[in-house]
């Protein structure tokens, strides 16, 4: 598979991901966990079909101490026993916030208030940012089909 555009390439990719990579590094700077950051960004990426993404981060989360077992069950986590609360709503969030257009009024008072309970007003900025952020990197190498799997811990950071 190769990639409709090259993003590394572009003057103009290059100027958009330094600015969407500065937003990023915004969230990564702030009090939300990053292992929760991590967990989010992956479950995005599984939902919108990103290889990209959900290759980059399972690496850089298993780089960063994640297990296997936590990896590997991130898209059944309902069932899964190995993720606290406050993941758990943190992963609810990001289910809703990517699939924004299948429910109407987008995310439930529901998921935003059992989100609330874990994370305080900066943390939920950070994980409404993160939501948006990954979302628009999955977006962008789902319609230019950038292929996965080649991706080294680290390589962007």
């Amino acid at each position: 598979m190769e990639a409709r555009l090259n993003l590394f390439g572009s003057p103009l990719a290059g100027k958009l991901m330094q600015h969407i990579g500065a937003a990023g590094k915004v969230v990564s700077d702030s009090a939300l966990p990053a292992a929760t950051q991590e967990l989010v960004k992956i479950r995005a990426s599984q939902i919108n079909g990103c290889g990209f993404c959900t290759d980059m981060h399972t690496k850089d989360a298993a780089e960063a101490g994640e297990t296997a077992t936590r990896l590997h069950l991130i898209a059944a986590w309902r069932e899964a026993t190995v993720f606290t609360d406050a993941e758990r709503a943190a992963l609810e969030l990001t289910e809703e916030g990517t699939r924004i257009s299948d429910a109407d009024g987008g995310v439930s008072d529901e998921v935003w208030a059992n989100a609330a309970k874990h994370f305080d007003e900066e943390q939920l900025m950070a994980l409404v940012s993160l939501v948006a952020l990954i979302n628009a990197y999955n977006r962008m190498n789902v319609m230019i089909r950038m292929p996965a799997g080649d991706y080294r811990p680290g390589q962007f950071g």
